[in-house]
Order: C-alpha cells, then sequence, then structure tokens
C-alpha cells in the first residue's frame, strides 16, 4: 500500500468538510482545482491536436489567440526541474524499526525500496507498518483466514524487511517527463510523492504532488508581474506605459494601444510564458 488517498477515506473527509461552514480558505482551494483542471485540460487538447488536426470549417473565436503554452517555442516544464535530489531510500534488507526510524527522520509518509545497484524495487509507507507495529506493541497475532484486505493486512503483520513490507513494483516516472505528465500519473495514482528514476530504473530523485501543483498553476499576480517587468519593460519599453495587463485563472487580457508592428509581436510574446492558457486581444493599434 503506498501512500495514497484510498476512496474511503476521501469519502469520509468529502462529509467532514460538507458539515463544516466559514471555510476561510474555501476559494483559494476551489481557484486552485480549477486552475489545476484547466492546467490538465490543455495538456490533453494538445495531445489530441498533435493525433487528429482540426478539421475544415471549425469556427475560429475572433480576436482570441487560443494558443496554448505548448504551441509555441516555449519548452515545457520537466520533472527534473521540479524535483528533489538527491532522496532517502531504504535498502530492501532493512528492518521494520529501521524503515521506521527513516521514516520518521526524513519526515514523510513513504520511501523508495532500493537494491545494492541502487534501483527502485517498491516503495514503503508508513500504513505499510501500521499493522505490524500494531502487532509489536500488542502481541496480537491475527488469524489467516478474511478478506483480501485482511490477509494483505496479516503478511505485512509477519514481514521483517523492506522488501517484504513494500509494495511493488514502484509507480516512478522519469526526469525527463514533463511536469504535467507527471501529475496526471500523480492524479491517476493518487500518489503524493513519486520516486524519479533514470532509464535503467536507478533512483536519482523524488517528486512531491504539490511541487507539481504549483508549476502548472502559478499564480495570477506572478503572471502579471512576468508580463510587464520582463515583456512589457524589457522589449517594448516605449509601449509598456499605454498598455494594461489584466490576468484571470491563467487568461491574460490585453487592454492599451500600441504600434500595428509590435501589436502581434507582444501578443505572441505573452503567448509563449508556460504558465499562460490563453490570450484574449483588447488592443487598438496605431
Amino acid at each position: 500500500m503506498n501512500e495514497r488517498e484510498g476512496p474511503a477515506a476521501g469519502a469520509e473527509a468529502r462529509r467532514a468538510v460538507s458539515g463544516t461552514a466559514g471555510r476561510t480558505d474555501r476559494p483559494l482551494r476551489e481557484d486552485m482545482l480549477l486552475r489545476y483542471l484547466g492546467a490538465m485540460a490543455a495538456v490533453s487538447a494538445t495531445q489530441r491536436a498533435h493525433r487528429s488536426p482540426a478539421g475544415p470549417g471549425a469556427p475560429a473565436r475572433p480576436r482570441r489567440t487560443g494558443r496554448r503554452a505548448s504551441d509555441v517555442e516555449a519548452q515545457p516544464l520537466l520533472v527534473r526541474d521540479v524535483m528533489d535530489p538527491p532522496v532517502t531510500s531504504v535498502p530492501r534488507d532493512s528492518a521494520f524499526v529501521a524503515i521506521a526510524r527513516t521514516l520518521n527522520d526524513a519526515g514523510v509518509g513513504s520511501l523508495p525500496v532500493t537494491d545494492p545497484d541502487g534501483r527502485v524495487m517498491g516503495v514503503v509507507s508508513v500504513s505499510d507498518l501500521l499493522a505490524k507495529a500494531a502487532v509489536e506493541a500488542t502481541g496480537h497475532r491475527p488469524g489467516a483466514r478474511g478478506s483480501l484486505t485482511r490477509r494483505r493486512l496479516n503478511d505485512r503483520a509477519r514481514a521483517y524487511t523492506a522488501e517484504d513490507l513494500m509494495t511493488a513494483p514502484a509507480i516512478t516516472v522519469l526526469p525527463e517527463a514533463t511536469a504535467a505528465e507527471a501529475a496526471w500519473l500523480a492524479a491517476l495514482s493518487r500518489l503524493k510523492r513519486m520516486p524519479v528514476t533514470d532509464e535503467d530504473g536507478h533512483l536519482v530523485g523524488v517528486v512531491h504532488r504539490n511541487t507539481l501543483l504549483a508549476a502548472l498553476v502559478r499564480d495570477d499576480e506572478g503572471i502579471r508581474q512576468e508580463i510587464e517587468s520582463r515583456i512589457l519593460a524589457e522589449e517594448f519599453p516605449g509601449a509598456g506605459p499605454a498598455i494594461e495587463i489584466v490576468v484571470r485563472n491563467g487568461t491574460v487580457d490585453v487592454w492599451g494601444s500600441i504600434a500595428q508592428s509590435d501589436a502581434r509581436r507582444l501578443l505572441e510574446r505573452i503567448e509563449g510564458l508556460a504558465d499562460v492558457t490563453e490570450v484574449v486581444d483588447h488592443l487598438t493599434t496605431v
């Protein structure tokens, strides 16, 4: 069992939240979720576009570029750009007490299990240790009969090494994968942390779900500041004071007056930012 969010736990959490009033962070969480889903949808749409180009007669939205970051020259953020190297791991022959101590010292809920050559074999988590810890604490030995879940817990209660306790095979990601691809994998697998391995399976780092979310969902104010300080101030210094930038959920509205020869280039530069999902053109040209 990995560091996952089980369906039952999720349902219980939703029931608890539904009875909670006045959550001050709820709008922020909802906005982050919408931005995350929007980023995922953008990746999916781009992949579909590469597989089957749009047919003739498709309606175009006037004055909206509709271009995504992955359609322009900007390079997508990769896992190696956001992963944490090096990462703590436990050898496959680590004893139960040593695993528990390592998890506690590292302050994490799960760790990769590696063979003598540093290849990832599986993942061991706090959940994997609970049954064994209960047996160690109470001396109670559960019977062998029961449901599949109970039998798995029984097996872990009798286990002594990381190789016996771990969940295998591990779900891993390559450093060259994009942050969006890793986010898809984390979402589908319900994992909070994923080992990063090279092509031969050697452990090179770990990537956190929260880090992937932050990489995909930069706040609107940060996007606006980059447009104003890096693009307008450095590349369009004469037009900058006449341009107003409004960013909402990754969509950039561009207002103001600019020379006709600069308008297209400005919009393309804004479209090239990795966190911009769409640009809406309100410019007047002179």
